[in-house]
């Protein structure tokens, strides 16, 4: 640690006012976080040095070392009443990193999305997004900014077309007013036939043009499930957060959804951050994973790194009778997480509603 430290004194005579600029010294990343021009050592094994503020492990993937990150979190809890329901969660995502936070029901994941894009109002922390801090920030300013999210539970407009919910994420960059609207004018045709386009384009991402016109309320669930994200997409966001976005589908759905979530990275070139049960999802295409329980990190990493962790281990297994039987669980649970085959975590309390 003493080394680390000294190296970092070293590295505070370079110039790192150019934010998100990387440095390489003594075959070791130095990252400036963009956030008070201060150089944090990012490797992929150890930690911060303990005197370091925000004492936490940082994993930016090697192509996006030499951009400042989209998302940044130091710090983040909240409470509701007198309990705590996350507390000091820290995360760096890089701006096209596929990142994934797991985790057993209830620990807390929802809520941090709901922090990220302020439904809920973060008792403590800060989040920076695209090096900007989000404080005074509601719901819409989020999402001008250029952060979209689903949802666990599927909010689609039932009884409009698939193509007609898509559009309605893309109805504001139209330029048309009321009048053009109710007139049906030359300039509302041109606008409608433009975002009738896009739609279609995203419709193709997904493989769902034949879909257009079909009511969103007569697909079957997956298909709802991809409707929701293209919606979101729709928005042009810098970062994408998915909830549960495999929920519901079959092993043929979900590795299609594995290609997609990649294409939509590589074409728009954003960051994606996901919650997800089904760890043949979260294994295959996240870079680094958050893992989170009662609320708090207990383990961050590559996957190779996370699927035999002791302490995810015991978070997915819990507490069990006798040495040898939770000797056989823990051998189970770890077979699973690198098969990917835990596709529903087991936690030590009651399941939680969205939200909570």
């Amino acid at each position: 640690m003493a080394d680390k430290k000294d190296k970092r004194e070293e590295l505070m005579d370079i110039d790192i006012s150019d934010p998100g600029h990387a440095y390489e010294n003594r075959q070791e990343i130095y990252y400036n976080d963009n956030v008070g021009g201060r150089a944090v050592f990012v490797d992929s094994k150890e930690q911060y040095d303990p005197d370091e503020p925000y004492n936490d492990q940082v994993y930016i993937p090697e192509k996006d070392r030499d951009k400042a990150p989209i998302l940044e979190v130091k710090g983040l809890g909240i409470d509701f009443g007198g309990l705590t329901a996350v507390d000091n969660f820290n995360l760096t995502l890089g701006r096209t990193e596929i990142g994934g936070l797991i985790g057993p029901n209830g620990a807390g994941k929802t809520t941090i999305f709901n922090m990220l894009t302020k439904v809920y109002e973060p008792t403590r922390g800060e989040i920076f997004f695209d090096g900007k801090s989000t404080k005074g920030m509601n719901t819409v300013d989020i999402n001008k900014a250029g952060m979209a999210r689903t949802f666990q539970n599927i909010r689609l407009f039932d009884k409009l077309t698939v193509e007609e919910n898509i559009k309605v994420a893309l109805h504001h960059t139209t330029n048309y007013g009321l009048i053009d609207g109710m007139l049906h004018t030359p300039k509302y045709r041109h606008e409608e036939f433009r975002i009738r386009k896009e739609a279609m384009k995203y419709l193709k991402i997904f493989g769902m043009t034949k879909t257009a016109d079909y009511r969103a309320g007569s697909l079957p669930y997956g298909a709802q499930r991809r409707l929701e994200i293209m919606r979101a997409l729709a928005t042009k966001p810098k970062l994408l957060l998915l909830d549960e976005p495999a929920a519901g589908m079959n092993p043929s759905e979900t590795t299609e959804l594995m290609d997609t979530i990649r294409e939509i990275r590589d074409r728009f070139q954003i960051g994606i951050f996901l919650i997800e049960h089904d760890m043949s999802l979260v294994m295959g295409i996240c870079e680094g994973i958050v893992v989170l329980n009662y609320g708090r990190v207990i383990a961050k990493g590559w996957p190779e790194d996370i699927q035999s962790n002791p302490k995810v281990i015991e978070a997915y297994l819990g507490k069990s009778r006798g040495k040898m039987e939770e000797e056989e669980k823990k051998e189970d649970i770890e077979d699973a997480l690198k098969k990917g085959k835990l596709e529903s975590a087991p936690s030590g309390k009651p399941d939680r509603k969205e939200g909570e």
